[in-house]
């Protein structure tokens, strides 16, 4: 029985915390990033420098600061422009809809993760993103409609209080 307990509240607990996979990225992993970029700007070829820009890319995306997710967000919408190999492509609307996962724009990064999928049907990695996602949007949905069900409660509870005052 109290297996049972335990399994509920955890399933409750993972139902608000939301749970996700992916993985942080701290201040000091961003600064050496940014310092391999600054370093290959200075000569090195454009294969190394976009290569240290994807590196930068996925340590911004994967912050906790909202501030380097928005920057890494920014860089990557920038690089697509000009997306490169269809590898390239796939790594780079991935990344945005990490970062759009962040930063809560659900379905942004479910048209990223879509997009992503219809280059490489079969990756993981998109595939396991893409359920969390979803699994996402189904809650806040559910969260919603409690919200406005108990909204919708308090107001006919007033109503009904009001009216039994005037009798």
């Amino acid at each position: 029985m109290d297996v049972k307990v335990s399994k509920f509240f955890d399933s409750i607990g993972s139902f608000f915390t939301g749970g996700d996979q992916l993985p942080w990225c701290d201040r000091d992993i961003i600064l050496g990033c940014e310092r391999e970029v600054a370093e290959a700007a200075n000569g090195a070829t454009d294969e190394l420098q976009q290569e240290s820009i994807m590196r930068l890319s996925w340590s911004l995306v994967h912050s906790k600061q909202p501030d380097d997710v928005q920057r890494g967000i920014a860089m990557l919408e920038e690089s697509l422009v000009n997306p490169g190999s269809p590898l390239q492509k796939r790594e780079k609307l991935y990344l945005l809809a990490v970062g759009k996962y962040r930063s809560g724009d659900y379905p942004r990064s479910r048209q990223h993760l879509e997009r992503c999928l219809e280059i490489a049907p079969d990756w993981r990695q998109a595939l396991t993103l893409k359920k969390t996602v979803e699994d996402k949007i189904a809650k806040d949905g559910v969260i919603g409609i409690g919200i406005a069900a108990t909204a919708v409660g308090l107001v006919a509870g007033g109503i009904a209080a009001a009216l039994a005052r005037k009798k």
